[in-house]
C-alpha cells in the first residue's frame, strides 16, 4: 500500500468535500436554515457545466464562469419564492420547500439530460504530475488551489468588508439588523446566490473525473452535512479543515477496509464527536 498516494488522494477528496460545503456554511451560518436541495445544486452545476462545454462549445474555462453563474440564478429565483419563510425563520416550510426544489430541479435534468452518464471534457485530465511516487493530475491540484483561494476570499470578506459586517449583522439578529436599517431580504438573497454559484464552481471543478449523472447529488449532500456539522456551524475555517479531515479519513478507511462502509463511517464519526462535544458541554455547566 502506498500511503503517501493514499493520503495525498485523501488531501484531494476533502478539499473537493469543503468546496462543496462552502455555500451551505454560509447559509447556516446566516440564514439558520439547511438546503435539502443542496445536492440537486451540486448536480445542476455539472450538468450546466457539460452544457456549455459539449453543447455550446464553450472553452472549459469559460463554461466554469457560465455554471456558477447559472447556479447563482437558480439560488436566487429559489430564495424569492420563500423569502417571506426565511424572513419568518419559519425552518420547518423552508426545509420542505428546498427539499421540493430539490427534487423538481433533478426531475427537470433527468428529462432533460437522460439517465445515461455524462461525462465532461476538461484539459486538466490531462496534465499528470509527479512526486516521487505520488501521482496527481491537473484537475486535483484545481480543486485544492480552488477550494484554498475560495475560502480565503470567503474569511476575508466575512472579517474586513463592510459586506461581510452586513452578513454577520443578519447571522446575529436579523430583526435588530433590520431595524437598525439593513436590507435584510437583500443579504439572503446574496446568501443564497452565493450557494448556488459556490456549489456549482465545486460541480463545475470536482466534477470532469466523475460520471455525472441525477442522483450523483445525494452523496454530496450526505457528506456537506458532516462536514458542515463537524466544523460548527457557520464556521468558514472549520468546514475548512473539517472537510480535508474528511478527506483524509474517508481515504485511509476505503483504503484499509471498504469504500462502500465509508458514508457510514463517516456517520459514525459524526455522531462520536457530537456524543464528546455534548458530554463535555454538560460537564462544564455542571462545573460553572
Amino acid at each position: 500500500m502506498n500511503l503517501s498516494q493514499h493520503i495525498v488522494n485523501g488531501l484531494v477528496l476533502g478539499h473537493a468535500y469543503a468546496l462543496v460545503a462552502i455555500g451551505w456554511t454560509l447559509l447556516l451560518g446566516v440564514a439558520r436554515m439547511v438546503n435539502f436541495g443542496h445536492g440537486q445544486f451540486y448536480m445542476f452545476g455539472a450538468f450546466m457545466t457539460w452544457l456549455a462545454v459539449e453543447k455550446l462549445k464553450l472553452p472549459y474555462y469559460v463554461a466554469v464562469p457560465f455554471s456558477m453563474c447559472a447556479g447563482a440564478l437558480i439560488g436566487v429565483l429559489i430564495q424569492r419564492v420563500m423569502l417571506k419563510l426565511t424572513l419568518k425563520q419559519n425552518l420547518t416550510s423552508m426545509m420542505m420547500v428546498t427539499l421540493g426544489f430539490g427534487l423538481l430541479i433533478e426531475g427537470i435534468s433527468g428529462l432533460s439530460f437522460g439517465s445515461s452518464p455524462l461525462s465532461i471534457k476538461s484539459p486538466l485530465n490531462s496534465i499528470d504530475l509527479y512526486f516521487g511516487d505520488v501521482w496527481l493530475t491537473g484537475r486535483d491540484v484545481a480543486v485544492m488551489a480552488v477550494t484554498i483561494a475560495s475560502f480565503a476570499v470567503l474569511y476575508w470578506t466575512l472579517r474586513f468588508t463592510r459586506l461581510g459586517a452586513w452578513v454577520r449583522m443578519v447571522a446575529e439578529d436579523p430583526k435588530l439588523a433590520q431595524l437598525g436599517g439593513l436590507n435584510v431580504a437583500w443579504v439572503y438573497l446574496g446568501v443564497f446566490a452565493f450557494e448556488g454559484a459556490a456549489v456549482a464552481l465545486a460541480a463545475a471543478v470536482v466534477s470532469p473525473n466523475l460520471p455525472i449523472l441525477t442522483s450523483m447529488g445525494f452523496e454530496e449532500l450526505i457528506f456537506t452535512f458532516v462536514v458542515v456539522i463537524l466544523g460548527g456551524v457557520g464556521s468558514v475555517l472549520g468546514s475548512y479543515v473539517a472537510g480535508v479531515g474528511l478527506g483524509i479519513f474517508s481515504a485511509l478507511f476505503g483504503a484499509l477496509v471498504s469504500p462502500a462502509y465509508t458514508a457510514a463511517a463517516a456517520f459514525a464519526v459524526l455522531t462520536a464527536i457530537l456524543v464528546i462535544r455534548s458530554a463535555g458541554a454538560g460537564n462544564s455547566s455542571r462545573g460553572a
